[in-house]
């Protein structure tokens, strides 16, 4: 596999590569992707009859802490499959009684408005949307793409965060339920490709020097706000139910078609159109990023793809060549630039997070820390 004159070399096991530029192999040629699930998160998650029944102790907990009030926590949700079926989880097996939360930032796909809707509906829930100004949003958006970095979906990844653990401490929420999991998420994407959607810091900067307009209403969130003051000043926390139950991608996505109705999509996250311009067009077509290679090793990892299967898909494009140039339209019109000018940014010399300025210090000795006492199982990335 080449991209321009520079030999891609694949791992082994996985279908990582050296497109991330931090990766090592060992004298077999595995991954350090591979190698730290293998050794810091497989020996400690144990998805079977006994963790599920911590989990029902949790809930237990989150029910009690939500007696005489009209929800007993908080589920983000976007409409995708991780989300879409921690709700139902959380309702329909748990017994518990979640506030429905999303942000609308302006990209929702029309697939993804069905999909909360028959959800909520269907499971009786009440469902929050907050709305994203758009006018600010929209120039924090194109700062970034200005700023030539990979992460330009960090606005839209910060002011979900930003909001809902805004919300949760303004009403004395205790509990943020989130899809996050070890089943497909075990690999974690290079900090070259996705940095930190949290530093605040690296957000203004970015606004500063390519912005136009001021942020007066855009929700900005910081790590020590939602690392620690939260969780240990707030009493505000977060759990991951889906590590506690066999999560089955393929399973979960037969099930929800099934039970609600629901429709799935053609790559994990495109249930924001923007999200799916930026992780199928401007990380490949840019920087050589295909975020596929995450998300399929992580399946090939937890046995549910193989890697034959995996470099089978990466054959083809992660963009649709038949419709990428509506897609590019659609998303240069809507950001009230023309073509040729979203163009020129593609065609601008590539930046990175370290062109900026950051907390990544801060995040990798938070890292550091949460491992050391067991609060984080993974690697640095």
């Amino acid at each position: 596999m080449n991209i321009g004159d520079n030999k891609i070399q694949v791992c082994t096991n996985c279908v990582m590569d050296t497109t991330d530029s931090k990766i090592t192999f060992d004298e077999h040629g595995v991954c350090d992707h591979c190698r730290t699930f293998y050794k810091d998160i497989k020996p400690h998650w144990h998805p079977d009859a006994a963790s599920e029944a911590e989990l029902q102790k949790l809930a237990e907990k989150i029910k009690e802490s939500g007696k005489k009030r009209d929800f007993d926590c908080l589920i983000g949700m976007s409409g995708g499959v991780d989300s879409s079926y921690l709700t139902w989880l959380a309702k329909a097996k748990l017994g518990l009684r979640p506030l429905v939360f999303h942000v609308d930032a302006g990209w929702n796909s029309q697939i993804a408005v069905n999909n909360i809707e028959c959800i909520i509906n269907k499971l009786g829930l009440e469902l929050y949307t907050e709305v994203i100004d758009w006018e600010e949003f929209k120039d924090l958006q194109l700062a970034f793409i200005k700023a030539g970095v990979p992460h330009i979906d960090t606005p839209q990844d910060h002011c979900f965060f930003a909001t809902m653990y805004k919300f949760a401490s303004k009403y004395n929420i205790k509990y943020i339920l989130t899809g996050g999991n070890y089943s497909t998420e075990c690999v974690r994407n290079p900090l070259e490709w996705m940095y930190y959607q949290s530093d605040s810091i690296q957000l203004r900067d970015i606004h500063r020097k390519f912005g136009t307009r001021p942020l007066k209403h855009f929700p900005v969130t910081n790590i020590l706000w939602h690392k620690v003051y939260l969780p240990y000043i707030r009493g505000v926390r977060v759990f991951r139910p889906l590590d506690y139950v066999p999560y089955r991608k393929e399973e979960a996505i037969s099930f929800m078609e099934k039970e609600f109705g629901w429709q799935s999509y053609p790559q994990k996250h495109f249930e924001s159109r923007f999200t799916k311009f930026y992780e199928s067009y401007w990380l490949y077509k840019k920087f050589g990023y295909d975020t596929r290679k995450v998300q399929y090793s992580s399946l090939i990892l937890t046995g549910q793809m193989t890697r034959s299967e995996a470099l089978e898909k990466l054959k083809t494009p992660p963009y649709d060549p038949e419709t990428i140039r509506q897609d590019f339209e659609f998303v240069a019109n809507k950001l009230d630039i023309s073509v040729e000018e979203l163009h020129r940014y593609m065609d601008a010399p590539n930046k990175t997070y370290r062109d900026y300025k950051s907390q990544e210090d801060l995040y990798l000795l938070g890292a550091k820390v949460l491992r050391l006492f067991g609060k984080e199982l993974g690697g640095k990335r």
